[in-house]
């Protein structure tokens, strides 16, 4: 019984990703649900989903390289554009369709969330919040674009083009007619923000994971 007990905790080890957001967009996501994951990278939510969660996991990736490492794990995945191919998705295709890390590299943000909440029951959106009080302190005492874990790139060679902050993000939900269910900010150490507060979360708040749904 030792034995197995360890196999099980040591698959559970495997499946545990290095960022944080991961695990609470998971948490957000409902067992043997239909999933999409736009922008999925090298799969490692994809992977803790179907391993936890036990979903129809689907991804789609821009990179080759992306796309094989999925491939090698085993996970459905196609190399396409969140900018251009969503829109040949049918409507209420997924339970959720995901977005994380890459709402601020796409070239028409409302257009991809858009379709996001056209496709699925439900999308979840994370992102770098760039209202944070660090890169405050950057661009206005260090007169440069700033560099920190999220946003990791310098200017010359950042693949983000539409930087947003928490408020932004909440201004387009308006806008777009959709309904946060859910929404957490996320410390410099992965942590929630214990104050629900919107300017706390957009001056505290390192990045932001949010639930969508379209209003009824």
């Amino acid at each position: 019984m030792a034995a197995k007990t360890g196999v099980i905790k040591a698959k559970r080890a495997r499946a545990i990703p290095a960022r944080v957001d991961l695990l609470l967009v998971a948490d957000m996501v409902e067992a043997k649900s239909r999933v999409l994951d736009v922008g999925c990278g090298d799969g490692t939510l994809l992977r803790l989903l179907a391993e936890e969660k036990g979903v129809d996991a689907r991804g789609i990736e821009l990179s080759q390289r992306g796309v094989n490492d999925c491939v090698a794990k085993g996970l459905s995945v196609i190399q396409g554009d969140a900018d251009t191919d969503l829109a040949d998705y049918p409507d209420n295709a997924f339970d959720y369709v995901i977005l994380s890390q890459t709402l601020q590299a796409t070239r028409q943000p409302r257009t991809v969330l858009e379709h996001m909440l056209r496709i699925g029951r439900h999308a979840i959106v994370s992102f770098p919040n760039f209202g944070h009080w660090r890169i405050r302190l950057q661009v206005a005492f260090g007169g440069r674009m700033p560099v920190t874990r999220n946003l990791s790139c310098s200017w010359y060679d950042t693949p983000n083009i539409h930087f947003c902050t928490i408020q932004d993000f909440v201004a387009l939900v308006r806008e777009i007619d959709a309904k946060i269910e859910r929404g957490v900010a996320l410390d410099r150490f992965g942590a929630p923000l214990a104050y629900g507060e919107p300017w706390i979360w957009n001056f505290f708040g390192e990045q932001g994971v949010f639930r969508l749904t379209r209003k009824r």
